[in-house]
């Protein structure tokens, strides 16, 4: 039999449960119905006083958890297997919890798992999640050392307990000398689940980003934003071609551009979220900055991979011309075609070659054929050949915007003018709510770029040409079916709309102050309030300095807090002095029924009103919790009212 009592056994199942549900988005599908059953199990046990199981089917158990581990994740050490190990271990932990130590145990791993939410996400929902964990967590903590109380009680008195330390937490947040970047390794697999772009394109890859709605970055302007069909957010270049998959080429860096910036110029702060690449998917084309790099095709690029948000002021250029004087090596590699592949596609590059005038026209006659040939955009196009491109320009003539980029480069460069297939993102939405432009990952799009002479490399968008509502008014207004988008990105909703948005705000608030609260923030809210450039032994100071105060004014609210036990103390006090002023003091080591007795004794007139005051003084003092108020009145009023003699 668990030694632990019903109430003590209940926090902690309700801790772990509420500690695991967050997880479940994460962990296989076997390890969360693993995980409910062995929480049920042991509400069962408790329901109906059984004995916990035998330690050896427990270890049983536990093997069986660690191969299921194996299993879905092929090794134990990381963050994915090392939360599943955590999460089926934390429910197996309550099987054996006989103790109010092994109470403890489960109270920890509640903890470390709640932590263990932030790997995964650090939004508002997640914390609010953790949150009620972390009350749930300290009302079992309170439960395993104290008396039973109802779960109502708990759960306030847990609140109390955390919200009394958050002053001391939002001083230490504030005045804590910040360091960029985490104060601990992460496991080699923290960023396995980050999406976004990557550095290759295949038929497919963007219809399946056009079904997110998850946010890659949101940028901030000061004065108008450029119009819809200048946001191009320039992410990786793909120049290599095998028949299939579009690849990144070499990339060389520099600290400057390989052009001069002219033209409008937009300034702006990028906000952008964790993609574990290099890239940092910039307007066109940016001026230099300090500490990022440009690399030789024009994207901006950070020194380290992105793997936590980051802000960046910068200021683009988007009419700026760039590539006048290309390498021999660059226009080579953006003119090469697998042999053996897409021969109608090459057909119609040659044919067009020959119909113009001078290689400037091709652009504009490949455009006109892919209008003429009736191509549709979709997000679910029909399947392919081996042969992608030809597919997709002569058969189905369904397909997503990497469908059509790829086949204008292929049509491009078979028609002898060097192009490239460019990704990013294109567009984004006002939030009226703030003002911010948000880019979401429905927002992923792959362009073209070809070389002409003279004027070095020029955007073309194919997609435009077929569907040139996605490039003014976004995806949903370009699709005919718009019930693959997430909820929120329908069109035909707006009440959503309006509902995202305020959340969008409210997240970007949240992302800017708490989690984007960096060493420049820091200094920029410190200097407003007049303290200039902390260095850190400033901030050590301030930061000592209010946790004083903070622990001073608790500590001086502890002690004059005034409890319903306190006015009977000093009730009961008025009383002793009264008597103790006609010669009738009361001993330090007599109790009140005690001091009663002595005195009924002594003074019979007196002995029916003490005896009955000292009772009810024993009651009210010691006795039960929810004493009658109106006896507690009615001692009060009696009290005041005596007047010994």
């Amino acid at each position: 039999m668990s030694s632990l009592r019903p109430d003590q056994a209940g926090w902690l199942m309700a801790s772990a449960a509420i500690t695991l549900a967050p997880h479940t988005a994460h962990l296989p599908l076997t390890l969360s119905a693993i995980c409910a059953l062995l929480l049920a199990w042991r509400g069962i046990l408790v329901h109906g006083d059984r004995a916990l199981p035998h330690r050896a089917l427990l270890m049983v158990l536990a093997a069986t958890i660690i191969a299921i581990v194996l299993v879905e994740f092929h090794h134990l050490f990381g963050k994915e297997p090392g939360i599943a190990l955590l999460a089926g271990l934390l429910s197996l932990k309550l099987l054996e919890t006989r103790s109010v130590r092994d109470g403890r145990a489960v109270v920890l791993l509640c903890f470390f798992m709640q932590l263990g939410q932030f790997l995964y996400q650090q939004n508002m929902a997640v914390a609010a999640l953790a949150f009620i964990g972390a009350i749930t967590t300290v009302a079992s903590l309170l439960a395993l050392q104290g008396f039973a109380e109802p779960p109502r009680a708990r759960a306030l008195a847990a609140a109390r307990l955390i919200l009394q330390g958050l002053p001391l937490m939002l001083v230490l947040f504030v005045l804590f000398p910040r360091v960029q970047g985490p104060l601990w390794g992460l496991p080699a697999d923290a960023y396995n689940r980050v999406g976004g772009l990557s550095d290759s394109m295949a038929p497919g890859d963007f219809a399946r980003l056009g079904e997110s709605g998850a946010i890659a970055f949101r940028a901030r302007f000061e004065g108008d934003p450029p119009p819809p069909a200048e946001r191009y957010w320039r992410g990786p270049v793909l120049t290599r071609f095998d028949g299939h998959t579009w690849r990144t080429g070499p990339l060389r860096s520099s600290e400057q551009p390989a052009y001069r910036p002219q033209g409008i110029a937009y300034p702006y702060t990028l906000t952008l979220e964790a993609h574990n690449n290099h890239w940092l998917l910039a307007l066109d084309f940016p001026a230099a900055t300090p500490g990022l790099r440009f690399s030789d095709d024009y994207q901006l690029l950070a020194r380290e991979p992105v793997q936590s948000r980051q802000r960046v002021t910068l200021l683009s250029y988007p009419h700026t011309p760039v590539g006048m004087e290309e390498t021999v090596f660059n226009l080579r590699a953006a003119l090469a075609l697998p042999p053996g592949f897409n021969p109608r596609t090459r057909e119609l590059g040659q044919r067009l070659r020959g119909e113009a005038k001078n290689p400037d026209d091709i652009p504009a006659l490949a455009i006109a054929h892919f209008r003429q040939s009736r191509l549709s955009y979709t997000l679910e196009p029909a399947p392919l050949g081996r042969d992608d491109v030809d597919s997709f320009l002569f058969d189905t003539k369904q397909g997503f915007c990497e469908h059509f980029a790829a086949a204008f480069v292929v049509t491009l460069r078979a028609a002898g003018i060097p192009a490239r297939v460019v990704t990013g993102y294109q567009g984004g939405e006002i939030n009226p709510v703030d003002g911010t432009l948000v880019i979401r990952q429905s927002d992923a799009h792959a362009w073209t770029e070809a070389w002409l002479p003279g004027r070095g490399w020029i955007r073309i968008d194919p997609t435009a040409a077929s569907a040139p509502q996605r490039i003014e008014n976004g995806l949903a207004a370009a699709l005919p079916d718009s019930t693959r988008l997430p909820l929120m990105l329908r069109a035909d909703l707006a009440w959503l709309h309006g509902l995202r948005n305020r959340l969008d705000a409210l997240n970007n608030s949240w992302n800017q102050w708490v989690l984007g609260y960096n060493p420049a923030r820091q200094k920029e809210l410190l200097g407003g309030l007049g303290f200039g450039e902390p260095d850190w032994q400033t901030l050590t100071a301030l930061m000592g300095g209010g946790s004083v105060i903070v622990m001073g004014g608790l500590t001086l609210w502890a002690l004059r807090r005034r409890s319903s036990a306190d006015a009977i103390d000093r009730s009961w006090a008025l009383l002793c002095r009264r008597l103790a002023s006609i010669g009738l003091p009361r001993d330090a080591w007599e109790g009140p029924l005690d001091y009663a007795h002595r005195l009924a004794r002594q003074r019979p007139d007196l002995a029916e009103t003490l005896t009955a005051l000292a009772t009810d003084y024993a009651r009210l003092r010691y006795g039960p919790a929810t004493a009658d108020p109106l006896q507690s009145r009615r001692f009060h009023h009696s009290i005041k009212n005596f007047r010994p003699r």
